[in-house]
Formats: structure tokens, sequence, C-alpha cells
């Protein structure tokens, strides 16, 4: 009888860590949020860009962005013509997202020139 008694509370045992194992994954599961969350670029770009901007202006022959740094000055110039206001931060957030989806422009002197200038904002936000 007492075999049969301390099986039956190895087996509630194992349920019960069982049950608890698995409201767990679920609990984490469920606040994981997203899988793929988006960049700021790429927020200000679908949310004030997308509207005018398809695809198809990035791929045209007569594309004005020839490079990362003439991507940089078409983000600037368009957000100022659709007066947005953007920081110096977001025109490089918005610069970056599109060189690594649409243009691939890949210059390592476009990127330190933005890496230093978001470096150069955060020193003078810690001031």
């Amino acid at each position: 009888m007492k075999v049969l008694i301390a099986i039956e509370g190895s087996r509630r045992l194992a349920a019960m860590k069982h049950s608890v194992f698995a409201w767990v994954v679920l609990v984490l599961a469920a606040s994981a949020g997203p899988a793929c969350a988006q960049s700021r670029g790429e927020l200000l770009y679908t949310t004030h860009c997308i509207a005018c901007h398809t695809t198809q202006v990035h791929w045209r022959d007569q594309r004005r962005a020839t490079d990362r740094d003439s991507l940089r000055e078409q983000v600037r110039l368009w957000q100022k013509r659709s007066s947005q206001s953007w920081s110096e931060e977001d025109i490089d957030e918005v610069t970056r997202y599109l060189d690594e989806s649409i243009y691939r422009f890949g210059q390592a002197a476009g990127r330190a020139a933005l890496d230093a200038g978001k470096i150069a904002q955060d020193a003078g936000r810690a001031r």
C-alpha cells in the first residue's frame, strides 16, 4: 500500500512539474513581443514617405541617390519638403534603413560618417 501511495505521489509531482513548465513557457512566449521589430528608420519611412515613394522610385533609371552620401541628402531634402523637421539622427536612421533594405551601397566611409555623427550626438546628450 505504501508503495502505491509513493508511486501515485511521484506521478502527481511529475504532472505538476510539467504543468508549471508549460505555464512558464506560455507566459514567456506571450510576453516576448513581436519577433521582428521595426527600426526607427523603417518606422519613419513607412509612416511619412511610403505614401508617395513606392519601391519603384528607388529602382528607376534616373534615381538621384547614387551613393550613401547622396542618399542621405535625398532623405534630408524630402523630409524638409514634406515639412517633417527630422533630427540628424532621424535622417541617419532613414538613410541606414534605405541603404540596408534597398540600395545596398555599403560604403564603409558613409557608414563611418553616419556612425560618427551618431556617436557625436550621443556624446552631446550625455553632457
